[in-house]
């Protein structure tokens, strides 16, 4: 299809072409080689968006409304180049009442400020569907929360460090002056100005760890605060002593770089990616609203206004909301992401359909049995036994490790009091306060933090998109791997066909088979013609039939084509020497009433995910648990390995139950993509979700692994526990720093200055040893080169 000397695929494109040229916004087409996506499946239908007049579900969408300006964010999953987003930021020139629009392009999102009384939210929606940008709009877009970027983490290291870089200022003079030379009212006013700096540090940025401490002590237990706030307290409380006693100027410099480095510390460890959603629920995965029919029309209803006794249309690819019993002759539904049953299943007239199905083939009409809120899926997620609560921190290393820390510095204080107040009391209070500043395991709670931090940057290149740094450590304890089959080791969007028969087809016979082919929209139609000997023009077909949910015949010149399934082929008169049992989806063709083979498509696995399976049994136990059918597994057996179960036609509690039961004894990594899959992976240590497209929809889960991704498995364990090393390696650092400290400071001869030195000198050198250390292992394993 040509233009204005241009070739289009489609007529949607060669529309946005001409919408385009008129607003003066080609330039779109000079930006990339290959702008935009194709809009050979737009769906036209006039009031697709009409419940966007609904004034309660506005309300929800938009960010902000006050009658006469309005903001709204749209995911469009379409944004994939630079063409898009200088299209979308140049909105207000294609369409009038659009005052300003903004691409978030990791997070595919547009935020655009219109004029809400010269546009409504249905117009917008509309014309950026024109130009082929379909906004995303479930049930989750009206209960995400846009929140705006105040951090409080942020604001505390904000505040920390402007005290530090002051308090530095003004301990310099004492610093480097002799001994005697400073004069007292000089270094009270020092004095005094380092403590209106500090305040802020102490009641502001530094509650988090006093008020863990808190916390951990009255549950007595021991934690990675405690110490800390010792060091606090004890670095904050000499230095109000000296700067009244008017004998020094404290310590409020390391006091203030103390809890700056701690915070950048979390913050680098929290780098998580705010892009990505790591608790998602089936909100995120249901439409907002959907087509009901009264019998006259049909009209766009919410989905949380849908009662029973309603009836629905669904069309191809969309999804079925909630239970209904089905009102067609005939259907296919995709139930995959919700059972995991990799075949479209048949249904007829009668069937109960539950939520979560999406319709594969034709249009289907549906009767409401009971709401959105009580459907089978909505009840399933909203057990309590799908929300499992995270893992102790207790666990986690640095914790552990401060149980005998906090202990060994008590002791240590104690016995230094004891034994100056035994032979010089006057320097009793100088020790122990001396002690307990340079025993602050400042260096030791940075190592974690600077590690798992440096590791989700260098996990995040290699596709890994992990929630926090603890997922870090618990994935470098990991003693059993469980997998599932559909969408995670295999693709979603690919399938082997094949075509087995007596005799390959002729090249007259498929291209004719082409022709009858190319009239349906089915997806095993498309996918079948997809693998024929591609031609230019094809025969023209007459007589086509096509019944739902059987198969589709017609006449190319003489010839008589069918194909369908064994019923379909019976029922034209038609009889072969087939299986009785189906293995994968079959799809039967006879020519001339003669059968002459099917075409039998089966799961396509991911690249590389042969590979990683055969490296991963050889260093962890396997399983694979499935809510497939288990015609495949003489052919998984060899990949997992003998002693590997594998376990298909697993529902969603069974699943949960297994994973359960396994953490009894094991941490347990999960590896799934679908809501059936949710429990388990809630339940696991770490649950990672595989996903297409990692800002699309995925399961709550702890790391969120690219399709693409799924072979550097093996290396990605690897590195997470040369991780975990390096953190022990930088534990001991740290504790080399406080024994060359306490030397000094159970003799009590522990200075200012060295104190001021020996702290930050400590924390830097654990953040540069992990930075490089990390770095390294990851070119060792090959997640970064």
């Amino acid at each position: 299809m040509s233009a204005d000397d241009h070739v289009f695929c489609c007529t949607g494109c060669r529309t946005v072409y001409e919408i385009l040229q008129e607003s003066g916004l080609d330039h779109y087409y000079r930006l990339e080689s290959k702008p935009g996506t194709p809009l050979t499946d737009r769906d036209e239908r006039p009031g697709r968006f009409a419940y966007l007049d609904d004034e309660s579900l506005r309300s929800q969408l938009l960010d902000f409304d006050d009658g006469e300006t309005a903001r709204v964010t749209l995911r469009l999953p379409q944004i994939h180049c630079a063409s898009c987003v200088w299209l979308l930021e140049n909105l207000r020139r294609l369409q009038p009442g659009v005052t300003h629009s903004e691409v978030d392009f990791l997070r595919h999102e547009l935020a655009v400020t219109y004029n809400a009384s010269s546009l409504s939210l249905r117009g917008l929606v509309e014309r950026l569907v024109s130009i082929g940008y379909e906004p995303e709009i479930t049930l989750g877009s009206t209960a995400a929360s846009h929140k705006a970027l105040d951090d409080p983490l942020i604001r505390k290291i904000g505040v920390a460090g402007f005290c530090f870089g002051n308090a530095m200022l003004f301990s310099l003079p004492e610093y480097f002056a002799a001994a005697g030379e400073l004069s007292v009212s000089w270094q009270r006013l020092f004095g005094a100005l380092n403590l209106a700096l500090a305040l802020p540090v102490l009641l502001y940025s530094s509650m988090d760890y006093l008020r863990g401490a808190w916390r951990a002590l009255a549950q007595h237990t021991t934690t990675i605060d405690v110490p800390i706030a010792l060091g606090i307290a004890a670095l904050f409380s000499r230095s109000l002593y000296e700067i009244f006693a008017g004998v020094g100027s404290g310590y409020m410099d390391s006091f203030t770089g103390l809890v700056f480095f701690l915070l950048l510390g979390k913050l680098f460890q929290r780098n998580s990616f705010s892009a990505l959603s790591f608790e998602r629920d089936y909100r995120s995965y249901f439409p907002l609203a959907v087509n009901v029919h009264d019998g006259h029309q049909e009209t766009s209803v919410p989905v949380a206004a849908l009662t029973p006794g309603q009836h629905i249309i669904a069309r191809h690819g969309e999804l079925v909301p909630a239970d209904c019993r089905m009102l067609s002759a005939h259907g296919r539904l995709d139930l995959s992401y919700v059972t995991g049953e990799s075949d479209p299943v048949e249904a007829k007239r009668g069937d109960q359909v539950w939520a979560g199905g999406r319709v594969a083939g034709g249009a289907i009409e549906l009767e409401v049995l009971r709401e959105v809120s009580q459907s089978y899926l909505t009840r399933l997620w909203n057990q309590e036994l799908f929300h499992q609560p995270g893992g102790d921190d207790l666990s986690l290393l640095a914790n552990r490790f401060s149980r005998w820390f906090t202990g060994a510095v008590i002791a240590i204080a104690t016995g230094t009091a004891a034994y100056w107040l035994w032979v010089d009391a006057t320097i009793a209070a100088h020790a122990v306060t001396s002690v307990l500043i340079i025993a602050c395991p400042c260096a030791l709670a940075l190592s974690t933090p600077f590690t798992t931090g440096a590791a989700l940057n260098l996990l995040s290149r290699t596709g890994l998109y992990l929630r926090d740094g603890a997922v870090v450590e618990r994935l470098a304890r990991i003693g059993q791997i469980i997998f599932d089959k559909t969408g995670t080791l295999t693709s979603t969007q690919d399938n082997d066909v094949f075509f087995t028969g007596d005799a390959e087809l002729s090249q007259s016979e498929a291209g004719n088979l082409a022709a009858v082919l190319a009239n349906s929209v089915h997806p095993l139609s498309r996918k079948i013609l997809s693998q024929l000997p591609a031609s230019t023009s094809l025969p023209e077909v007459s007589d086509y039939e096509e019944a739902p949910g059987l198969g589709l015949r017609g006449h190319v010149a003489t010839m008589h084509v069918c194909a369908g399934s064994r019923q379909w082929l019976r029922n034209n008169g038609v009889d072969g020497d087939w299986p009785e049992t189906d293995a994968g989806t079959r799809v039967y063709i006879a020519i001339d009433g003669t059968y002459r083979g099917c075409f039998q498509l089966s799961n396509a696995y991911r690249d590389g995910a042969v590979d990683m399976l055969k490296a991963l049994r050889t260093q962890y136990p396997l399983m694979l648990l499935s809510g497939d059918n288990d015609r495949e597994q003489q052919r998984l057996l060899p990949l997992f390995g003998d002693e590997a179960q594998l376990r298909f036609s697993q529902s969603p509690e069974q699943k949960l139950t297994v994973v359960r039961d396994l953490e009894q004894s094991q941490r347990v990594l999960m590896v799934g993509d679908g809501l059936n899959d949710a429990g388990a992976l809630k339940a696991s240590s770490v649950g990672i979700a595989v996903s297409e497209e990692i800002a699309a929809f995925s399961p709550a889960c702890d790391g969120i692994l690219g399709a693409d991704a799924i072979q550097r498995l093996p290396a990605i364990l690897h590195f997470a526990r040369l991780c975990l090393l390096i953190v022990m390696i930088s534990f001991g650092l740290s504790l080399l720093y406080n024994v060359v400290g306490l030397s000094f400071a159970v003799r009590g001869s522990l200075s200012p200055l060295l104190s001021a030195i020996l702290m930050p000198v400590s924390s830097v050198s654990v953040i540069a040893f992990t930075a490089i250390a990390t770095r390294l292992a990851a070119r060792w394993t090959g997640i970064h080169r």
